[in-house]
């Protein structure tokens, strides 16, 4: 959890503890209401300094008079609509980093008049890093979208977590050096991203997912400008946005729209 470099005016951030989470506190009549406390997630901690002691800093400060747990919308962080579409996403919770790879992604493939089902999954294939988890992101990127795209555009979202560490030199994919530079010359992904590796080389939708990875690490132009308008007729055609909003259509992944929502909700 990071504190904005530019806090909203009338509020502002402050650490507890050995990073155990944040305290936003009133500094004038403009905010009203108890100070609120962030609790990291476990999963943003666990092996960090931060987790050693953090329920005891938490409690501390939660036994302060006039605070509470952070629940619902965060104040520093653009209020989204009561029916949010993929497009409210990628403009008030995604950064910016990430929103200009997945658009120069989509850019290069439909630069190249690929199929729309690969332009939507290129768009689609890091959504899970911005959003939820950089860890098998894959797999939560394709759970994410599952219920609203084709089973190819998903499942290709998925095998991109493992075929990226794989060199196919047939179609000109060779392992990125950012990778050697990121994790070290001899890494070696496990087993599970072996198997899923051998698996996705035999399925019938692997060029799908394999194009993927050949227009994934040639879009981190800094320079780029793309804007989500340039694929809402793709978005339109093959992603099925619900009615009630993203997060409260009862899908079985609306929980984890809601909890880019609200992501600082205590429960």
């Amino acid at each position: 959890m990071t504190v904005p470099d530019e806090p909203q005016a009338a509020s502002s951030f402050r650490a507890i503890g050995e990073g155990a989470g944040w305290v936003r506190e009133p500094l004038d009549d403009a905010v009203r209401g108890p100070r609120q406390l962030i609790v990291p997630p476990a999963a943003a901690t666990l092996g960090t300094p931060a987790h050693s002691g953090a329920k005891a800093a938490q409690q501390a400060a939660k036994e302060q008079p006039g605070t509470v747990f952070m629940m619902g919308d965060n104040p520093a962080l653009p209020k989204m609509p009561d029916r949010p579409t993929l497009e409210d996403f990628f403009r008030l919770r995604f950064d910016d980093f990430s929103v200009s790879h997945m658009l120069q992604s989509a850019r290069l493939a439909r630069q190249k008049g690929l199929d729309e089902k690969v332009v939507l999954a290129c768009l689609l294939h890091d959504i899970a890093v911005p959003g939820l988890l950089r860890s098998d992101h894959g797999y939560w990127g394709a759970q994410l979208v599952g219920p609203y795209v084709d089973e190819e555009v998903a499942w290709a979202i998925e095998k991109h977590e493992a075929l990226r560490y794989f060199a196919d030199e047939s179609v000109g994919y060779s392992y990125p050096k950012e990778y050697i530079a990121f994790f070290g010359e001899d890494y070696d992904p496990p087993e599970y991203i072996h198997r899923e590796h051998e698996a996705a080389r035999k399925h019938r939708w692997y060029m799908t997912s394999r194009l993927i990875t050949l227009n994934d690490m040639y879009s981190f132009d800094p320079d780029a400008r793309v804007d989500f308008e340039e694929f809402a007729d793709v978005v339109g055609r093959h992603f099925r946005q619900p009615e009630e909003g993203l997060g409260f259509d009862g899908s079985p992944v609306a929980h984890m729209w809601r909890t880019m929502i609200w992501p600082n909700n205590f429960l």
